[in-house]
């Protein structure tokens, strides 16, 4: 019966994509559903950016080891980095009236920004759609026995059929339904869960010494190390075209700075259930399995009613085909319109869309054999993915919006030099985090670039 549900509820985000077609009849419906939705569903499809298996699994199993210092980039840095786009990103992007933020170096610095930003853009979904496909298959695992490879198969194929039929449109039907479940079985569970306990003075007399502080000791490593975990998203998922898209969905300027706060305070608020849930299940529960990442899972199965497995079940599986699709749709947006339009300018609006949708279905793939054949610790893949993005793209982007000296050499130095930084401290391990050595490259270089040759290219003045 739980498996019947469960598959029920899959289908039907199916059946919302098929309504959805009906919306879509242009490539702005298919990536940004008109510039049409009202706050509510704005707030709810931005808020739903990454509430997903990091937030419900991966964030949990490492605050049940290390505590709160363990989860700072989740999901701490995720409130900060949409409460930062609202404050200083929506309204000058917004402004623009793009599809994607890709076209904003076009825009400001040449094409060649363009089409380097979106090379760099594309990869970087890889990890953090694979996260998703990994978290989904170990939830369908666990309630089905089946292998992990099968359900992942099997879930990446019902989130690219939506995701094909309706975009962006049928991903905010399917968003605001997928949060009210998201919150009501988290909120359930939660309930019960501080019941059983006996309260919270029970629950923190179980817990470890220092296992609740908030801020490291005094050695600069550390600070270091603290500071990096809250720019690896808190910074480096601004400049991610799903949260752009996400933002950019909303009516009017005014309803896109508002969602994202709102989405902010939702964001942080809800993401504290799965944390308490998972430290209740261990102390309550330490005979379940010792993998953290299926905790929440497990104690739901062992102890749980039928009732709490549909509602917790179906959560989980909205909040990852939430962000699973909109990770999807993101790169297949920038590849139509920065890659394969640079080269065919002339590219009329239906065949643009039948270019992301072709994308849709080719990103999906290799986010499948991704999830399948590299690790399958989550925290890591969306890490990965957010370090990507903040080392190549958040300073020329930030730099361009509101420094006016900012120039094309300065925007392909920053974007190159960061990366490469990046990837070199991976390759040798550096005792700091690498994605610290590659943001500090990134400014360096946009700032000399910029000064040794300004260049006449359009500004974008920020009011």
């Amino acid at each position: 019966m739980l498996l019947f549900l469960i598959g029920l509820y899959l289908l039907s985000n199916v059946a919302v994509g098929v309504w959805a077609t009906r919306r879509v009849t242009t490539s702005q419906d298919f990536v940004l559903a008109g510039r049409r939705l009202p706050l509510v569903l704005a707030a709810s499809v931005t808020f739903a950016t990454w509430f997903g298996s990091e937030t419900i699994m991966g964030a949990p199993a490492m605050f049940v080891e290390g505590g709160i210092l363990s989860i700072i980039e989740e999901p701490f840095g995720s409130a900060l980095c949409l409460f930062l786009v609202g404050a200083f990103f929506a309204r000058p992007l917004y402004r623009q009236r793009i599809t994607t933020f890709c076209d904003y170096f076009r825009i400001r610095f040449g094409r060649s920004a363009e089409l380097l930003s979106a090379l760099l853009t594309i990869p970087s979904y890889f990890g953090w759609i694979a996260a998703q496909f990994v978290a989904i298959g170990i939830v369908l695992n666990v309630v089905t026995g089946v292998s992990r490879e099968v359900c992942i198969l099997f879930s990446a194929s019902v989130v690219m059929v939506y995701t094909l039929l309706g975009g962006m449109w049928s991903i905010s039907i399917t968003d605001f339904f997928h949060n009210l479940i998201i919150i009501l079985a988290l909120a359930v569970l939660a309930v019960l869960l501080w019941s059983e306990a006996g309260g919270w003075a029970r629950i923190y007399q179980q817990t470890p010494t220092g296992f609740f502080r908030f801020l490291p000791r005094t050695t600069l490593k550390e600070w270091v190390v603290y500071l990096a975990a809250w720019i690896t998203i808190g910074l480096g998922s601004i400049p991610q075209q799903d949260v752009f898209q996400r933002v950019m969905a909303a009516k009017t300027e005014n309803t896109s700075v508002q969602a994202s706060y709102l989405a902010s305070v939702l964001y942080l608020t809800v993401a504290m259930l799965p944390l308490f849930i998972a430290l209740s299940a261990r102390i309550l529960h330490p005979s379940l399995p010792k993998d953290n990442q299926l905790i929440i899972p497990n104690m739901v199965m062992q102890h749980g009613s039928l009732p709490l497995q549909v509602l917790f079940f179906g959560a989980v599986a909205s909040a990852i085909l939430s962000v699973s699709s909109g990770a999807i749709l993101a790169p297949a947006a920038v590849f139509g319109e920065n890659v394969v339009k640079f080269f065919r300018p002339d590219l009329s609006d239906q065949a643009f869309l039948k270019t992301i949708r072709w994308a849709v279905v080719v990103i999906t793939g290799c986010s499948v054999w991704m999830s399948t054949a590299r690790s399958t610790n989550i925290f890591d893949l969306v890490g990965e993915s957010s370090a990507f993005s903040l080392v190549s793209l958040f300073v020329p982007l930030t730099a361009g919006i509101y420094w006016k000296q900012a120039n094309l050499r300065g925007c392909l130095w920053s974007m190159s030099l960061g990366f490469v930084t990046w990837l070199f401290c991976l390759w040798i391990d550096t005792d700091y985090p690498p994605l610290v050595w590659g943001l500090l490259a990134s400014t360096i270089a946009m700032i000399m670039g910029s000064l040794s040759k300004p260049t006449g290219n359009i500004k974008l003045t920020v009011s």
